[in-house]
């Protein structure tokens, strides 16, 4: 019986990354792949890199999701697209002014592509994914041993670079897919673009009006209610841009790494898949290969910002159920179809999914429409729109379990202290920031 060769044999080399997430990806059986050396393997990962500043190559991803997008026709919208847009806006925005005691929060209007859509909301997109993946990158690139890292040299610190050019593909991928059926800048629910800028996509509309038995003046209608409705509620609410996007900062700052848990994915993944490949490669890190645990103090972020987006949808979906009483006769189907859309698993879920760990739970926004609209029936238009004063005044999680409930017996709003009114007061006047998520805890 021969003797196993020791890890000093050149015959068959210790795998360095041995205990580690990295082991399978590095060669398994404890030696390295096909006879490579590390130079070589960090080569490869050198490869599928270009410069870049941040946790992500932005570049590449809205590279990426621009290709995507142009897998189906993307026409500029014509002018004739463009004034019908804005005539529905400006009918939209004044059947509002009887629903809701927040003002218009429209600025400007437009009809965009998909390209377009992909440009002007880069910034807020940057915003949102950026905290989560330098958390990620920079926790996955520190897991690499010591002793790991001094063997690999200069090629290490790039490492962290590399995992975060290959998530850009991810990043694109999904901003493309959103692109493809996105409706209008508000459509996931978190305002993508600046303050006041309307805009609906007619290139994505067309097909989702399909089948409906709407006209299409109806369909655009109802769409640029929805938008006029979201518009309304970031305008009259500042705080609220700050609370979701700080959801997500809350989120990255809890990303936690599970050594075990990676290295078993890892290993599950890396079967079949040929290491000399950068293509497979990127593809093995597209699907999934290093996404993260989720931590204890990710999941309590993750469900506030869950919250807090069904309350946002739920409250433009009564808005507008509201706005087209006796005015719309196919509102009701309409609103059927976008309910529906989002159950089906439509861009916002998805994208959230993919992006930031986060699904959107369609009974939440159900559930959130009849709060809003049992609290407008009880208290009024005011009681209702007063809630969104502070995010301590948010309806939690317990009360969308029972949305009929919510603040039941109480005929008027809760009325302020003077203190509590000139603190609030102070809020607006400093800029309306208001408490970040974090600080809103468990009321959010």
């Amino acid at each position: 019986m021969s003797e196993t060769p020791g890890p000093e044999d050149p015959q068959n080399p210790q795998n360095p990354f041995k205990g580690t997430p990295f082991e399978a990806l590095f060669g398994a059986g404890g030696g390295l792949p096909g006879g490579m050396d590390l130079s070589q393997i960090f080569g490869q990962i050198q490869s599928l890199m270009q410069p870049y500043d941040g946790p992500l190559n932005w570049d590449v991803a809205l590279d990426t999701a621009r290709k995507n997008a142009a897998t189906t026709p993307d026409p500029t919208p014509t002018q004739r697209q463009k004034d019908a847009v804005a005539d529905a806006v400006q009918l939209a925005d004044h059947w509002l002014e009887e629903t809701t005691a927040f003002p218009s929060g429209i600025v400007t209007v437009t009809a965009w592509s998909k390209a377009e859509w992909i440009v002007n909301t880069t910034d807020v997109w940057k915003q949102l994914v950026e905290p989560v993946a330098e958390s990620s990158v920079s926790s996955l690139s520190g897991a690499l041993p010591a002793e790991v890292a001094a063997m690999a040299g200069p090629m290490a610190g790039f490492l962290g670079k590399a995992v975060g050019a290959l998530l850009a593909s991810q990043v694109g991928s999904g901003l493309g897919a959103l692109a493809n059926e996105v409706l209008s800048v508000s459509d996931v629910g978190v305002p993508l673009a600046a303050p006041g800028r309307a805009a609906l996509l007619p290139t994505n509309i067309a097909p989702f009006a399909e089948g409906l038995g709407v006209s299409e003046d109806d369909v655009l209608l109802y769409l640029a209610l929805r938008e006029a409705a979201h518009q309304r509620l970031f305008a009259g609410v500042p705080w609220l841009r700050e609370h979701l996007i700080g959801a997500v900062r809350d989120y990255a700052a809890g990303v936690e790494v599970n050594l075990q848990a990676i290295q078993e994915r890892v290993e599950e993944q890396m079967r079949g898949v040929d290491v000399n490949n950068p293509e497979s490669l990127q593809q093995l890190l597209e699907g999934g290969m290093f996404e993260l645990p989720q931590s204890p103090k990710q999941k309590a972020a993750l469900e506030r910002l869950e919250i807090a987006l069904a309350l946002v949808e739920g409250w433009v979906d009564e808005v507008v159920a509201l706005a087209t009483t006796d005015r719309m006769p196919a509102a009701g189907r309409l609103q059927e179809a976008v309910r529906r859309r989002r159950a089906a698993g439509g861009p916002a879920e998805q994208v959230f999914a993919n992006l930031v760990g986060l699904e959107l739970r369609p009974r939440r926004l159900r559930d959130a429409a009849t709060l809003w609209g049992s609290l407008r029936t009880r208290q009024g238009v005011e009681a209702r729109d007063g809630v969104w004063m502070s995010p301590a005044l948010l309806p939690t999680s317990a009360d969308l379990d029972d949305p009929l409930g919510f603040r039941e017996g109480a005929e008027a709003p809760e009325a302020l202290t003077e203190d509590d009114f000139d603190a609030e007061l102070r809020k607006l006047l400093d800029g309306g920031s208001g408490p970040s998520a974090g600080d809103a805890g468990e009321d959010v």
